[in-house]
């Protein structure tokens, strides 16, 4: 079992900056893909960005040269640092995994999601 723990979600005006963590504790063998989902209220949850084991990064659209998913693989944890924020950011961001183990099939964890604002 992996337990995923997000923060640094909150409010902020249109142009700012937030920066999100997700980290993750277990028994697993390596996390393959981080990523970062988001959902905004009545619309369905969207993956906006997802970074290998080998550090590529790919990016929805609506947030390239605003957003920037980064990872440290001794710490387990993924960050997603949103630059120029917009009031259609607004939406519960969820962070994803997957994870490899020794003895058993990948698996897929979710976090809990953290609330971003962005007032105009």
């Amino acid at each position: 079992q992996v337990q995923l723990v997000e923060s640094g979600g909150g409010l902020v005006q249109a142009g700012g900056s937030l920066r999100l963590s997700c980290a993750a504790s277990g028994a697993f063998r390596v996390i393959n893909t981080m990523d970062w989902y988001r959902q905004a209220p009545g619309k369905q949850r969207d993956a906006v960005a997802t970074i290998t084991s080998d550090g590529v990064a790919n990016y929805t659209d609506s947030v390239k040269g605003r957003f920037a998913i980064s990872r440290d693989n001794a710490k387990n944890t993924w960050y997603l640092h949103m630059n120029s924020l917009k009031p259609e950011d607004t939406a519960v961001y969820f962070c994803r995994c997957t994870v490899s183990y020794y003895f058993s099939r990948p698996a897929i964890y979710w976090g809990q999601g953290t609330q971003v604002t962005v007032s105009s």
